[in-house]
């Protein structure tokens, strides 16, 4: 992304997460009238740290993809609403330090459809690292596009992604990939070949949170 570009999306970003703030809200994990986010559901929040193996890496993640969390981070992606990026920040916070307890690895995001960031001005993890103090950096592009992986096996996610994504850059130590939520493991996967085709050495990866184990489903 150019200059221009990216001072164009901070500046969406920044307008949108203070609408937030001023204008009649919902809580985005229960639907509570007149708060962004309730105690309840803040409390939800809280870090819990789980890892699991995806392409041979180990992967960490803060929170547990359902109720209150999941309904948190639909919200921040599928309404744009920015400000709830600071409420999920300590779970990847919490993610990224389980993973870095030993080398601190460059952070490669797993980058957002072009589609999607036309629809929402910004990208979600990005955004999210940011206000957890992770810096990242784009070694990742799509080469293609692919369909929604709403509603695929694992399976049909693995053949969807396959081939979408090359890196870029020189390979100059760890490298950890981040992404929002880890669900079959395809996407991650993806990424993780991806960086490996380049020469990159992948130690792990980190995500918002995880979608609790399904027999069958999970990569």
């Amino acid at each position: 992304m150019d200059g221009i570009a990216w001072f164009a999306s901070t500046v969406r970003s920044a307008l949108a997460e203070a609408l937030t703030l001023v204008l009649p809200v919902d809580c985005a994990g229960c639907g509570e009238p007149d708060v962004w986010l309730c105690e309840t559901c803040g409390l939800a929040l809280e870090p819990v740290v789980t890892v699991r193996e995806v392409a041979g890496v180990p992967v960490w993640s803060g929170l547990r993809f359902d109720g209150p969390a999941a309904r948190v981070v639909r919200a921040l992606k599928e309404e744009c609403r920015t400000g709830l990026a600071r409420a999920l920040a300590p779970a990847l916070a919490a993610a990224f330090r389980t993973a870095s307890s030993h080398a601190l690895p460059t952070v490669v995001p797993v980058p957002t459809s072009r589609a999607s960031f036309r629809r929402r001005g910004f990208h979600a993890v990005e955004l999210v690292a940011r206000r957890a103090g992770v810096p990242v950096r784009r070694l990742l592009r799509p080469t293609r596009r692919i369909g929604d992986q709403r509603g695929l096996s694992a399976a049909q996610r693995q053949r969807n992604v396959a081939g979408s994504l090359s890196a870029r850059g020189a390979a100059s130590g760890p490298v950890l990939v981040v992404d929002d939520v880890l669900t079959t493991g395809a996407t991650i996967g993806e990424a993780v070949r991806a960086l490996r085709a380049a020469g990159f050495e992948v130690v792990g990866a980190v995500t918002i949170a995880a979608t609790p184990r399904r027999t069958g489903r999970d990569a």
